[in-house]
């Protein structure tokens, strides 16, 4: 091989190549995790198809004791276990990259590349000579090519071996069968094959105290923190597994300990529309309630959401978005339902979204959306996405504050009504568009109001009158206002040297784009950074972008919609704004974003260094 073949330790990425129901996952898996117990994070990403069975899925895992944990691009290693993608995967190799394959059947050399180092083993040889079912035979091939990774990369046999005794405790007889395959392919690995090779795993403590878990579990652990008792859903990836999650917990933290009994409900309705409205009615009453969907499901509960929103009823949705428009690529990650959430429903409407951008903001700020929906008395949206729910990733252990009291809002009590306080469902009257509220009982004959989607005046009473009209949608955008200053901050991190140059980003860009502005600084370009977390948007995001020359925008969709959002709310000249898109379904890299920003300063002719020079970018 005229290439030099990689030499990295602690920092690569090896891909696996497998059908799905193969059951290869669980193996893939104890890869992973193997690595972790030798202290070097990782970043493990599954790409599965939309089909249960047959069809090819992927597992990548980014090894990286620096800690990056976004997707790089390319791969330093192939393992190579479908036969129906197999000249797809050898091309994704990196020049001097590996190829790990099952050598039982003998190929021409026309499948394989010169610049690349090809490792066989008969695994399907070695399994019919091992077992007689069927499926343990396919089972044990998955283990054994783990055994056979764990010598060729120098990885420590005990770190997965332990990992096996915790999975099947107390389960003697499968601790045993799968510690013998590991076994297996290890040995194989060390008589048959150059052990090690150019890619190593070496201990190290980079791991620290950080938990492993996905993204969607999170969003349903933070909404029983939250305060949610009602979930109303419809299933639909990828976001069937927060309610599952939601529901697990719900088992352990809301039974009544002394009888047994729920303290919650959770509702399979019949379709989206359905379960929108099953939360808007719990939420009407009192109860803190959600649901969680994906675009389509979006797209069905329109009209539901302008009348919360309307009729000012606190909701939690958790958009965890993918590929569309459509049925799209419903396992492919996307940042694509922003604008159709900003404005969901007819008319003059605007929601309050939350942006997280790992499992542990999933947490906390799925937690934050139940006080701000009866704070701001309106539909709070978290848009998560399937690269963040539906893969585990290393993230800080989860925090609260067990002082922390849950804020309700304006809320109108027994004393005040009894006491002849004035109230009208919709006057406004502190000044920041936020009224008053009661929730059905609180007195016996008074604070009652009529809830309508339709027009009415200050104390509820119907009303066609355009004053009235005009009164309300403008203390509406008062509210909206409010929420500028309760949503989350953005988080800015300024350049190393003096930049008139920024970048706008969020949600699950975030780790790709820590590396990228890391990779962009090591090449001698430097940008400030911003990371929005909210919308509306703060003072702080328009003062960024006020503040440079040219602002790119990066984000994961077709049509720009942050920057779209950024352009509309702020009037911002869109020749300000600098497009960085990636919208092909795979997670966006950092690689590509650092690609796009340096293309783009060349063509424009434009320097990073140096203080604004208040121009606007051509």
């Amino acid at each position: 091989m005229s290439t030099p073949a990689i030499q990295h330790c602690n920092d690569f990425v090896i891909k696996f190549a497998n059908v799905n129901g193969s059951g290869s996952a669980s193996a893939n898996e104890l890869f992973a995790r193997a690595i972790i117990r030798m202290g070097v994070p990782v970043a493990p990403r599954n790409i599965f198809p939309s089909n249960i069975q047959g069809l090819p899925t992927w597992y990548e895992v980014r090894v990286s004791e620096a800690g990056w944990l976004g997707a790089r691009g390319g791969c330093d290693m192939m393992v190579a276990m479908n036969p129906q993608t197999w000249d797809r995967d050898i091309a994704a190799i990196e020049p001097g990259g590996y190829l790990f394959y099952d050598s039982t059947k003998p190929l021409p050399p026309s499948k394989f590349r010169e610049d690349i180092t090809v490792l066989g083993i008969p695994l399907t040889a070695m399994c019919n000579e091992e077992y007689e079912d069927a499926r343990q035979r396919q089972l044990f091939k998955n283990i054994m090519y783990v055994g056979a990774l764990m010598a060729l990369l120098d990885m420590e046999f005990a770190a997965a071996e332990q990992l096996i005794v915790d999975r099947y405790r107390g389960k003697d007889q499968l601790i045993k069968a799968n510690v013998n395959a590991l076994r297996l392919g290890y040995d194989y690995a060390k008589q048959h094959l150059p052990c090690p090779i150019g890619l190593r795993v070496k201990r190290a403590d980079a791991v620290g105290e950080r938990i492993m878990i996905d993204g969607n579990s999170a969003c349903g652990l933070g909404a029983v923190y939250g305060g949610a008792t009602v979930a109303g859903w419809y299933p639909i990836t990828p976001s069937t597994s927060v309610i599952e999650a939601f529901s697990s917990y719900c088992r352990k933290f809301r039974t009544d300990p002394d009888n047994g009994r729920a303290r919650y409900a959770i509702v399979q309705a019949e379709d989206e529309l359905a379960s929108i409205g099953m939360v808007i009615g719990a939420g009407w009453n009192g109860a803190r309630a959600f649901t969680a969907t994906s675009g389509p499901g979006i797209s069905l509960m329109q009209e539901f959401f302008g009348l919360a929103y309307f009729a000012e009823i606190p909701a939690v949705i958790v958009d965890v978005q993918r590929g569309s428009p459509s049925t799209g690529m419903p396992t492919r990650t996307q940042q694509s339902d922003l604008l159709s959430c900003a404005y969901a429903s007819h008319g003059d409407t605007r929601h309050v979204l939350l942006f997280p951008q790992d499992a542990h903001e999933c947490f906390s700020l799925t937690a934050q959306a139940f006080d701000l929906a009866e704070r701001l008395q309106t539909p709070v949206f978290v848009l998560s996405d399937l690269d963040i729910g539906m893969n585990e990733q290393l993230c800080a252990p989860f925090e609260w504050d067990d002082s922390r009291r849950y804020d309700r809002g304006k809320l109108m009590t027994y004393a005040e009504l009894e006491a002849g306080k004035d109230f009208g469902r919709y006057l406004d009257v502190d000044g920041d568009g936020i009224p008053y509220r009661t929730i059905p009982g609180t007195h016996p004959t008074k604070g009652a109001y009529f809830t309508r989607g339709t027009t009415r005046n200050p104390y509820a009473k119907y009303s066609e009158i355009g004053t009235d009209y005009v009164y309300n949608m403008e203390r509406l955008r008062r509210k909206f206002n409010t929420a500028k200053d309760l949503v989350p901050a953005p988080i800015l991190k300024k350049a190393a040297q003096p930049t008139h140059v920024g970048v706008i980003y969020y949600g699950s860009t975030a780790h790709a784009m820590a590396e990228a502005g890391a990779k962009l600084a090591a090449d001698g370009i430097h940008v400030d950074t911003l990371r929005v977390r909210g919308f509306p948007f703060s003072d702080e995001v328009m003062q960024f972008i006020a503040e440079r020359d040219a602002v790119f925008v990066v984000e994961q969709n077709e049509s720009a919609q942050l920057r779209t959002l950024l352009i509309n709310e702020g009037e911002i000249d869109p020749k300000k704004l600098v497009r960085v898109l990636h919208y092909d379904g795979s997670p966006i890299t950092a690689r590509f974003i650092a690609g796009k920003i340096a293309d783009a300063l060349t063509d424009r002719k434009i320097s990073s260094i140096g203080q604004p020079q208040r121009k606007v970018a051509s």
